[in-house]
């Protein structure tokens, strides 16, 4: 009789442990300490984020998620804090708001935005987007927005992702689909040729542009090796699977945006 006393009284008393272990652990994940002493709730810092992002100030809302997603990895809302960097990061890509990747640079008497691009090695199109320039029209004397760090991307075939990035910084994650049975090539390749509303030439046929049999989609990254590269879809239902013939596949929204940021010689890595 003592000894199955015994043995309810420890069983109470581990049960008594694990439930005050889970409480700290849950206290840790729910607070965190700042520089100066305070300690912040999850709750509270969140609400100064969005409060941060509905004010416009982007850059401070983008260091805030980022608190969010170190501090609290644990949090269910992690992926959606992500995704909101990641958005953020492309609105203030596309807006004349200065990074510490990005210069004030004043327009010259020569200058073209072709030439002011191929001088930061950036596209004309996303000078025209972060500066709100409607044509190629430019004035001597204004000062623009100008991207500085050089654009780089990864693909992972394991994950079905590709990964922009900014001077080795992460900008956006996108979803992709890559070459069946594993068949999209590993290494570093180059995009030598960018194409708008590509035509399709596959064995036997030419499928023109906007046609609903055109696996293209809206853009063309043509790598340097012949017959690959990156470019949107007629099928946005089969990205996130290995489904191609070798090419990496994005949404067409996606493929739009990222022809807007990346210049011809971006390097793209392929990983298994």
């Amino acid at each position: 009789m003592n000894k199955k006393l015994a043995l309810v009284i420890v069983a109470i008393l581990l049960t008594i442990s694990f439930i005050i272990i889970a409480l700290k652990s849950k206290k840790s994940t729910a607070s965190l300490q700042t520089k100066d002493g305070r300690v912040v709730s999850l709750s509270t810092l969140y609400n100064q984020t969005k409060e941060t992002e509905v004010q416009g100030n982007l850059l401070e809302a983008r260091s805030l998620y980022q608190q969010l997603i170190a501090n609290f990895p644990n949090s269910s809302e992690v992926a959606n804090w992500q995704k909101k960097s990641d958005d953020l990061n492309i609105r203030l890509l596309f807006s004349p708001t200065l990074t510490p990747k990005s210069i004030l640079y004043e327009i010259k008497p020569q200058d073209t935005l072709a030439k002011i691009a191929r001088e930061f090695k950036t596209t004309v199109d996303l000078l025209k987007k972060s500066n709100n320039i409607s044509d190629y029209r430019i004035l001597p004397g204004r000062k623009i927005k100008v991207w500085i760090a050089p654009f780089s991307a990864v693909v992972d075939k394991s994950q079905n992702i590709l990964m922009l990035k900014g001077d080795e910084e992460i900008i956006k994650t996108y979803i992709v689909s890559t070459g069946i049975n594993n068949c999209t090539p590993t290494g570093t390749f180059k995009i030598i040729n960018k194409l708008t509303h590509p035509t399709w030439f596959k064995a036997g046929a030419i499928v023109a542009p906007g046609s609903p049999e055109n696996v293209l989609g809206t853009r063309w990254l043509g790598f340097d090796l012949v017959g690959y590269g990156i470019h949107g879809t007629n099928d946005p239902q089969s990205l996130g699977r290995q489904i191609t013939q070798g090419c990496v596949r994005m949404s067409n929204s996606d493929i739009e945006e990222l022809y807007t940021i990346v210049p011809e010689d971006t390097e793209v890595t392929v990983v298994d």
